[in-house]
């Protein structure tokens, strides 16, 4: 038996990381924009990427990597993505790291931002060179690397795997648009001191991403630079794969669910639970194909519980199904069941008050075997456009 429970804190308060953010001249607006997560240890490092075929230069700086290499330093910049900047992108950031003062090994790159433009080269380089590496400012980081995320994104949990025997994990992660299923315009950087073999990392994060990262969408975007970065320097010396695999879902679904809830603008965060499909890829079909919905995310929006929307969106993904084993509900109202239309005054005033709460269910029974998927979205209304209409200006 093991026991999870949250900390405070960030992932500073695991013992030998270090981090903190700064101001480097990116953003105009003189917020940080600039961080750093130091380990005074070398450690084993895992990654999980966009599946954009665009993917930007820090992904394939990474990727040139020995495979099974060891890293103590990441350098995380927002404002500019360094995405389709060629080969230029990527010597940029070798530019830079052969520049640093402090003594790093592999070091990391990662950025968020506008794609298209020239990595500031000197203006990080400046920024990265005054970094005191002992700090120990998460807050400072998790403002580093937001862009339109409206408040910082992160989670801590202790680990006891036996008394007296335990490790910690904990992420600071930014994301709040161009979030699609197979990742979303995302950075999540995990640490954890647990004594995990490498071997157990990489099936770890795979593991967890498939009803957390990947079950998300704001948007329907998936962008260049996404990123998942699974850091462990193994100071604890306790490991238990059972226990870490399930820490480490908790921390990305934490980190998943802020994400949806931050959607540019959005005031609604929804959970579509797809049920008794025929198989678990039709379920994860539908499933993401409700949160994906530019139709029903207004609806969501305008507080307008229109099944009519959810079920056009479940026919239209192709799954097996029929209106004759099809249950709608929002939370518990039951709008649509097996043919027969159960959506009167009352039902729709009942349906109506689910949909001013700031998080609820809308359940889809298929009725056609026995397989399940959720999938997680938020409504879409006017911020968004006004945030994305000049957001590289």
């Amino acid at each position: 038996m093991f026991s999870i429970f949250p900390i405070k804190g960030y992932i500073d308060q695991i013992d030998g990381f270090y981090c903190a953010g700064i101001h480097a001249g990116l953003k105009p607006n003189g917020n940080n924009d600039l961080g750093f997560i130091y380990a005074d240890t070398l450690c084993d490092v895992e990654a999980v990427f966009t599946r954009n075929k665009f993917q930007a230069a820090p992904l394939k700086h990474y990727q040139a990597y020995e495979k099974g290499f060891k890293t103590n330093f990441v350098l995380i910049n927002s404002k500019n993505a360094n995405a389709m900047t060629g080969q230029k992108g990527i010597d940029n950031i070798n530019r830079l790291f052969a520049a640093l003062k402090h003594d790093v090994t592999n070091p990391i790159m990662s950025s968020t931002g506008v794609i298209g433009n020239p990595l500031p080269v000197e203006k990080i380089l400046a920024g990265a060179n005054s970094f005191d590496l002992t700090s120990k400012d998460g807050e400072g980081l998790s403002k580093a690397i937001m862009t339109t995320d409206a408040y910082s994104k992160h989670c801590m949990y202790e680990v006891e795997v036996e008394k007296g025997k335990s490790f910690k994990i904990g992420a600071v992660a930014k994301g709040a648009g161009m979030i699609n299923p197979n990742l979303a315009t995302m950075l999540c950087f995990i640490t954890t001191d647990a004594n995990v073999p490498k071997e157990d990392m990489k099936p770890a994060l795979e593991a967890a991403m498939h009803t957390t990262f990947n079950a998300i969408s704001v948007d329907g975007d998936t962008s260049t630079n996404d990123t998942v970065l699974l850091l462990a320097n193994k100071k604890s010396g306790v490991y238990a794969k059972e226990a870490f695999f399930e820490a480490l879902r908790m921390v990305m679904h934490d980190m998943a669910m802020l994400m949806v809830a931050d959607g540019e603008g959005a005031k609604k965060a929804v959970a579509f639970e797809v049920i008794n499909a025929k198989t678990e890829q039709e379920a994860q079909t539908a499933a993401k194909a409700l949160s994906n919905s530019l139709l029903v995310k207004t609806a969501l929006f305008g507080e307008d519980p229109n099944f009519g929307r959810i079920a056009s969106t479940i026919g239209a993904s192709e799954i097996t199904c029929s209106e004759d084993t099809l249950v709608i509900s929002y939370n518990d109202v039951v709008v649509f069941e097996k043919g027969e239309i159960l959506f009167n005054k009352e039902v729709e005033a009942q349906a109506g008050e689910v949909l001013k709460k700031e998080q609820y269910k809308i359940i889809c029974d298929i009725g056609q075997g026995e397989a399940s998927y959720t999938a997680y979205g938020c409504d879409l209304g006017y911020k968004y456009v006004e945030i994305n209409a000049d957001y590289r200006t």
